[in-house]
Order: C-alpha cells, then structure tokens, then sequence
C-alpha cells in the first residue's frame, strides 16, 4: 500500500518534466530568427535611340533695328499723325513741323535758280556773238575774254542756285517726319505746338523699334567652342553653310522650344575677360511674341549620336560624388554606378557614360535599395519612359 502512492508521485513528476522540456522547446522554436525577404524593385534596362545633341545658353531678344525721330529742321510741330505704341508701315508720315517758312524758302531757291538761268543764256549768247566777231576784227580778244568770263560767272551762278534749290527741296522735306523701316512707334515724347529742333542737340520726339524678324543674342563658352570647331572642320562646313544652322528659342514661360531662326553672326574672336565667343540668331516674330529685352532659353543643335542610352530621369540621384544610378547586379545585389549625364529627352536622360546597354536599372522602388544588398528585381511592363 505505502509503495503506490510513491509510484503516483514519480508519474506527476515525469509529466511535469517532460511537459517542462516541450515548453522549452516551444519557447525556442519561437525566438528563432527568419530573415525577412528581399525587398522587391522595378528594374528596366537602358532605352536605345538615337538622339540630337544640343548647345544649350541663356539669350537675350534684341530689336533688329531701332531709330530715334529727331527734328532736322526747327520749327513748331504742327501734327502728330499716328498713336503711341501704334504698328506703323515704312514711310508714314509721323511728325509735321510747319511747312510755310520753308516752302517759301524753296520757291525763292527755285525763282533765284530760275533768274540764274536766264543769266546764263544771255552769258552764253553775248560769249558766242564776240568770238565770231574777233576773227574779223570786229571785236577785240579782251571783250572776248570779258565774254568768256561772264559766261562762266553765270553758270557758277546757276550751280549754286541749283544746290539751294536742293538744300531747300530737303529741308522742306524734312517738314515731315516719317518712319525709316516697318515698327513700332513709341509714346511722343514731345507736345503738339512745341518749338523743335533748335539747339546743338536734336529734339527726339519718339522712337521706332522693328522686332519682326528679332535677334536673340547669346554667348558660346571656350569649351563649347573648341568642340564645335571640331565638328565643323569634320563635316567641312563652310561660313556660309553655319548661317544655315538653326537655332531654337523658348521664353520663360514656356515649354519645349517653340521658335526656330537661323544662326545669323558668330564673333571672328573669343572675349579673354569672359571666355566666351558672342553669337546671334535671327527669328521671324509676326505676331511680336518676343519684345527687345526678354532672356529666352536658346539650343543649338551640335551633333547626333546613335543607339544613346536613356533612363528616366526619376531614377538618377545625387550625393557627394555627383549623380549616380543604382543597378542589380550579380545575385541581385545592388551596385552604385556614378554616371554622366546628357540631355533630357521628355522624361527620359541621356547617360553619357557609367552603365552598358544590358545593365538593370533600378527605375521604381529607389527608397527600398540599399547598395550592398539584394532585392528581388520585377522587369518594368513597359519602356521606361514611354508614354
């Protein structure tokens, strides 16, 4: 009887060990540590097309031509024919000074011109009747060279009738004042009935801006030159075939590169304090879009270049060392490329150098690569950058 009680005691206490080592056991299974899987990253490779290398400059629009209206002759404004700021065709009358006082001055140049002439006839007839009477004796050869003198006072004379008569027909003209070339005329800067004119220094009394075509002024930095020269001397351009050459502008606000003109002049030498050569474009402007004064965006194409490769701007980030891309190499783990970078195309950028056509470039999920470690790359559905 005293043995089973012993023998229920040792039963309770092999269960509560071996219930003791299954919760160990349990416990252990738990704080065992499973690494979580890769983080998962869109990849795509490179885009292959063929792209137009670019010049890039900040320009400023310039009038092609601009005058100032000034008084020639004095006088009181008598008429102001146009409005300020009004499109005006070459030739218009703008400004009228008083026209009296000097179409007076022209008729009395004529009637003086005219009374020359008279002078002279009879200079002429007087010469010719004593040389033939000096053969016979009839008139001496000092009447002759009386005769002769007279003569040629008259038509001296009548030369400087002449030019008065011009001065006069000019002056007269400059009366009215009209526009030199197609524009825009400014606000007069002069009242009607004003004195004009008078004084060492011209009276301006407006100002006439043509801007269709317009210039776009922009410079050329050293490098960008020694490698243009380069290309040029290649292909064997000539002067001739560079004025050919478009170029490309867009203002401030908007998008792309809207305006195309053509390059019009090129410095024949590179400035030493700046390290740049000056160049100008021309640009048809109908509609005067572009004012004289404005800085636009200017490209000039260089050069093209086969199979380039693109990835979408997105992907590329920036650190101490530049930009750079982050790409899945061997075993998926991910590698930090520093690159070059090109132009942009949409949404797309040229990568001049650092990565090969057959790279996988990380284009989503950039926050989740680390470099260094593997992810599990998941192809892009479509081209990068496509739309």
């Amino acid at each position: 009887m005293r043995g089973a009680p012993t023998s229920r005691r040792n039963r309770r206490t092999t269960a509560a060990a071996l219930l003791t080592l299954a919760t160990l056991a349990a416990c252990g299974e738990q704080n065992t540590y499973v690494a979580p899987p890769p983080p998962k990253v869109t990849v795509a490779k490179p885009v292959k097309q063929t792209v137009t290398h670019y010049l890039e400059a900040t320009g400023n629009t310039a009038a092609v031509n601009t005058a100032d209206l000034v008084a020639r002759v004095a006088g009181f404004l008598q008429a102001i024919k146009y409005d300020d700021g009004a499109f005006v065709k070459k030739g218009t009358v703008l400004f009228v000074i008083e026209q009296q006082p000097y179409q007076l001055k022209l008729q009395a140049a004529k009637a003086s011109q005219d009374n020359a002439k008279a002078t002279l006839v009879k200079a002429e007839a007087d010469y010719q009747r004593q040389a033939a009477l000096v053969p016979s004796g009839s008139a001496s050869k000092a009447a002759l060279d009386n005769a002769l003198g007279a003569r040629d006072s008259a038509k001296a004379s009548l030369d400087q009738a002449v030019a008065n008569t011009k001065q006069a027909e000019l002056d007269y003209g400059y009366t009215s004042v009209t526009a030199p070339f197609d524009g825009i005329v400014t606000a007069r800067k002069v009242s009607l009935g004003a004195y004009v004119g008078s004084g060492s220094v011209p009276t301006v009394l407006a100002t006439i801006v043509q801007s269709d075509p317009i210039y776009v002024n922009f410079t050329v930095n050293e490098q960008d030159v020694l490698r243009i020269g380069v290309e040029i001397r290649k292909r064997g351009l000539t002067p001739e075939d560079l004025k050919k050459v478009p170029v490309e502008v867009g203002l401030q606000t908007e998008q792309g590169y809207p305006h195309v003109g053509h390059l019009d002049y090129s410095s024949p030498t590179v400035d030493p304090s700046t390290g740049t050569l000056a160049a100008r474009a021309v640009l048809d402007n109908p509609d005067r879009v572009m004012l004289p004064g404005m800085f636009v965006r200017v490209r000039v194409p260089t050069t093209k270049e086969d199979n380039a490769l693109l990835v979408p701007d997105a992907a590329l980030g920036t650190d101490q060392s530049g930009r750079y891309l982050l790409v899945v190499g061997k075993d998926n783990v991910v590698e930090q490329r520093n690159v070059e970078i090109g132009m942009r195309e949409g949404t797309l950028r040229v990568i001049e150098k650092g990565i090969k056509p057959e790279d996988r470039v990380i284009v989503s999920g950039l926050s989740r690569a680390v470099p260094g470690q593997k992810v599990e790359p998941q192809n892009a559905a479509t081209s990068p950058g496509a739309k």
